[in-house]
């Protein structure tokens, strides 16, 4: 597997928005490792919400911060939890987005301007739960960000069609019990090619097609390093 480049031009644009409080980033955040290499992981039960989402906390207390962030292009065996995601050689376990695992009720905002391109609740247990996409380029460059695991009242307050303007609010990270089966967090994407998805977008792929859709969805950490002002390597 090869890790696709950054796009420098793409992060250097002045337009990006930071899509979780300026109080959140100003705190140190543990970059966490969940990656199939973590023997640490081997004890947890992630299938159990609340026990995941104890054990994260813990790793998070104990390296001083009070936050957690990561996971772009991380192979996570933990996946094997749902039938979602497959199995065997087309087992999809390499991750799209950087996760921001923070408190249910954490505000999201929109990280630029645009429109709302679809909404979705993706009920099935290791899914997303409530998600939204927006949609900020043009038919010759699309750019879209997804949003994911929030809480229902997100989509009540944000439809699609609906303008928005970057850092606008757009929703609130959701419960395990809405966000089917994981601890509160926001799974956040950047896609290159939406493609014909609405309301819904791989954000987990093969091992196999990793160049690929690593290109597709390029790496989010570098706008991450801009906004917050600590965010510590997992000891």
């Amino acid at each position: 597997m090869t890790i696709q480049p950054h796009h420098p031009a793409l992060f250097a644009d002045p337009d990006w928005h930071p899509p979780l409080p300026v109080a959140v980033l100003e705190q140190p955040a543990l970059r966490l490792d969940l990656s199939a290499s973590n023997p640490h992981l081997s004890s947890v039960c992630v299938d159990d919400a609340q026990a995941f989402g104890h054990w994260i906390q813990a790793q998070v207390t104990a390296a001083s911060c009070r936050w957690a962030i990561g996971g772009y292009a991380e192979h996570r065996g933990l996946y094997a939890m749902s039938p979602l995601f497959g199995d065997g050689a087309a087992a999809r376990s390499l991750h799209l987005g950087v996760d921001c695992w923070l408190p249910a009720g954490t505000q999201v905002f929109a990280a630029r301007d645009g429109h709302v391109h679809s909404t979705g609740n993706n009920a099935r247990f290791g899914d997303y739960g409530p998600t939204i996409i927006l949609a900020h380029g043009t038919d010759e460059a699309p750019l879209h960000t997804l949003y994911g695991h929030l809480d229902p009242a997100s989509l009540e307050l944000t439809r699609a069609g609906q303008a928005v303007r970057a850092g606008q609010l757009i929703g609130w990270l959701g419960q395990p019990t809405v966000n089917v089966g994981w601890p509160p967090h926001l799974h956040f994407q950047i896609i290159r090619n939406l493609g014909g998805y609405s309301g819904d977008f791989p954000g987990v792929c093969a091992a196999s097609e990793a160049d690929a859709w690593l290109l597709r969805c390029p790496d989010p950490m570098p706008l991450f390093e801009q906004w917050c002002a600590d965010l510590l390597l997992n000891p």
